[in-house]
């Protein structure tokens, strides 16, 4: 009886990974002032069968922590012996901003702002080559996590090109409750991974520098559905049930809600912002969905819904200033 013939290393960094097995390295960035070695960690895990070559990756903003939890949780969970295709997992992009407690890099730059990169270019510009050229231009699909910004919450989402079929058949796999047919931005990874023929799946969900488990648990099941979904993993081999959504919007809920737009609600006034609706709670065009009031309590102005749809972020500030962003709301009119 013939054997199967083992399936190939997987050349990376420098090392050549076995099939079957997982190995963890360091790719030089740059070094810091006192000559120590900044380094972005990747995790490979390379199975013992063909399949598809996918990334996830995390804290591509210094603050935005939920993330490198959820990839920490998804690799307890695998077993490169039972995976088909391989997997780079990339829990920290951002690894100066997570160091000194910032959204951005050093020199102030947004990472996400930066791709696909140059060699020769600033730090981010360097750090978004490395990405592209070691990890995404390897991929064909790949997962990105992230959260709200300082001080905003996000309702668990999935942020991508919902015209594109295959996308979307990720985006439904995910099983997140609001699915947000996001343009692309320039400089994003997103963006640039497209060019390059990749699948993109945007996650956003929770709040800058928390471990906010409301956040944490959908979206270690979502990748992990991703990865079935893509017949990298078996369902039960990793626990997963059947899939669905794992935060709920507004009660019960059979199906995602299809976001094809979205507006942010801002203040009218300087003051203390008191907000009424939570997070994925379904609001009409003109409902009052919060108040303004100064120190004395006088109250200054109503906070209205200015689209019919369901709140995907909130601000989590007390104090706010005119203009500042206030209430997120994603409306399903195309």
């Amino acid at each position: 009886m013939s054997r199967r013939p083992a399936r190939a290393p997987f050349a990376f960094g420098g090392v050549e990974v076995p099939a079957g097995r997982r190995h963890e390295l360091s790719l030089p960035i740059s070094q810091l002032v006192t000559g120590a070695d900044v380094t972005l960690p990747v995790h490979v895990l390379h199975g013992r069968e063909d399949g598809p070559t996918v990334w996830v990756s995390a804290a591509i903003h210094g603050d935005e922590v939920a993330g490198v939890e959820i990839i920490r949780r998804v690799l307890e969970r695998l077993q490169p012996t039972h995976l088909r295709g391989t997997l780079l997992a990339v829990p920290i992009v951002n690894v100066l901003g997570v160091m000194a407690g910032d959204r951005y890099l050093p020199d102030r730059r947004d990472l996400n702002r930066s791709f696909p990169g140059s060699a020769r270019g600033s730090l981010a510009s360097r750090i978004a080559h490395l990405m592209m050229t070691e990890v995404i231009g390897r991929c064909t699909v790949g997962i990105d996590l992230h959260t709200g910004a300082d001080r905003r919450s996000n309702l668990p989402q999935i942020r991508c090109d919902l015209e594109d079929p295959q996308t979307r058949a990720l985006a439904e796999a995910f099983g997140a409750p609001v699915l947000f047919h996001a343009r692309l931005r320039d400089g994003s990874l997103r963006a640039a991974a497209r060019e390059t023929g990749a699948r993109v799946l945007l996650y956003e969900a929770g709040e800058a520098w928390r471990f906010d488990e409301y956040a944490i648990a959908p979206g270690v099941d979502g990748v992990l559905r991703v990865l079935a979904a893509l017949d990298m993993v078996d369902p039960a081999d990793v626990g997963l049930t059947e899939p669905g959504p794992d935060a709920v919007v507004d009660g019960e809920q059979d199906a995602p809600y299809l976001v094809w737009q979205s507006t942010w609600v801002r203040a009218r006034a300087d003051g203390l912002v008191h907000l009424d609706v939570a997070l994925g709670e379904r609001v009409n065009a003109g409902d009052r969905i919060g108040a303004l009031y100064n120190s004395f309590g006088r109250r200054l102005a109503h906070v209205k819904a200015e689209l019919t749809g369901v709140v995907i972020g909130r601000t989590e500030a007390p104090l706010v200033h005119r203009g500042d962003a206030l209430v997120h709301i994603g409306g399903w009119d195309a």
